[in-house]
């Protein structure tokens, strides 16, 4: 799983708790605790993709442009991160005589799509609306 993913989801949760709706990079940054710079690079992505929509000058920020409670994790897991399971590197060399090092990184690359379609499966039934209430029964807990 990428950090993206995450920076993501939290920053999306962030703007659903807002009763404005709107928060700068910088603002996003300090709650997520990382870089406005990389804040600004997801956010990019989740504009491109419409998750989110910009207000330029004074006061303005990100917010959100669609209803929290019908973004899913998997639609955002699709924009940001699909395919993050699989390592860069698979053992095995296709062109050798040996069946294990011949199609290890074959059968590999199937089971890292199994668990990616799994995950983006689990990740269908979590809505942005769904995490901020989590969030807001931790704060109450």
């Amino acid at each position: 799983m990428n950090s993206e993913f995450v920076i993501a989801v939290h920053s999306l949760v962030l703007l659903a708790h807002r009763p404005e709706g709107m928060a700068t990079s910088e603002e996003i940054a300090e709650n997520v605790c990382t870089n406005p710079v990389r804040v600004r690079k997801v956010m990019g992505c989740l504009r491109k993709h419409g998750f989110i929509g910009t207000r330029e000058g004074s006061g303005g920020g990100y917010r959100l442009s669609r209803d929290p409670d019908e973004v899913t994790l998997a639609d955002v897991y699709r924009s940001l991160a699909a395919g993050s399971l699989a390592p860069s590197w698979c053992s095995g060399d296709p062109e050798k005589d040996c069946v294990v090092s011949s199609n290890m990184a074959e059968v590999m690359n199937a089971v890292f799509c199994g668990a990616d379609r799994q995950l983006e499966a689990y990740f269908e039934g979590i809505t942005i609306g769904r995490m901020l209430s989590q969030v807001k029964a931790k704060q109450q807990a």
